[in-house]
């Protein structure tokens, strides 16, 4: 196991977790306050409203329905889901770049299709790096990163070590959606839906970044 977060590492984890907490955020102001990019709360909406017999009902089957075929894009991409430099993060991020303009061309003529497409991109990004070096890494949502934090702590209570390298790759992820939160709640404010264009742009610059990052690493390597 490393005892350091490479660099890649922090600054990936923070990135993912901004762009879900822009999309999230927007979907939370503009989807009906409907949060997209986890599924608890929308199980838990769909519960509520079998029992009043809504109409909304379908629309929320088909919301987690969507999460999940996202994560089977992911599934289909990637054999393993542990974070490993080389792997096909930037055709997956690219797809999710796709899937957010797609949410965004129908959001904007007023079709609640696109919150299924939004859906879909968070389920593909959050299946997309599910493990790293013992950590498990979750960038759309942060239940289980807080619980980790809190059973960490609970440990160092009790006399074990505390994990620095796992702390601050969960600290990355945590400020990256806060801070995508914030910026989507004050884009939201002044662009309305036109705010899911950003993370849209992100996952491709994203992307493309990776590819470039690769790119170098390769050309380091043959010069060794």
């Amino acid at each position: 196991m490393i005892s350091r977060l490479p660099k890649w590492v922090e600054y990936g984890a923070f990135l993912l977790a901004l762009l879900a907490g822009l999309v999230n955020a927007v979907g939370l102001l503009g989807f009906q306050h409907q949060a997209v990019s986890h599924v608890s709360g929308t199980i838990t909406l769909l519960g509520s409203k079998v029992v009043e017999g809504h109409p909304s009902l379908w629309h929320l089957c088909f919301i987690l329905i969507s999460f999940v075929f996202g994560a089977a894009i992911s599934g289909w991409l990637f054999s393993s889901p542990a974070l490993k430099l080389g792997r096909r993060y930037g055709v997956a991020l690219c797809f999710e770049g796709t899937l957010l303009l797609i949410a965004y061309f129908l959001l904007l003529n007023h079709s609640h299709y696109g919150q299924y497409f939004a859906s879909a991109a968070c389920g593909l990004q959050n299946a997309m790096i599910t493990s790293y070096s013992g950590a498990v890494v979750r960038t759309t949502h942060l239940t289980g990163i807080m619980t980790d934090i809190g059973l960490m702590l609970g440990a160092r209570l009790r006399g074990e070590s505390f994990d620095h390298r796992k702390a601050k790759l969960f600290l990355f992820i945590f400020s990256g959606f806060l801070s995508g939160g914030v910026v989507g709640a004050l884009s939201f404010h002044k662009f309305q839906i036109h705010t899911m264009l950003i993370p849209a742009a992100m996952a491709f610059v994203i992307a493309l970044a990776y590819w470039l990052y690769l790119g170098l690493k390769s050309q380091q390597e043959k010069h060794q």
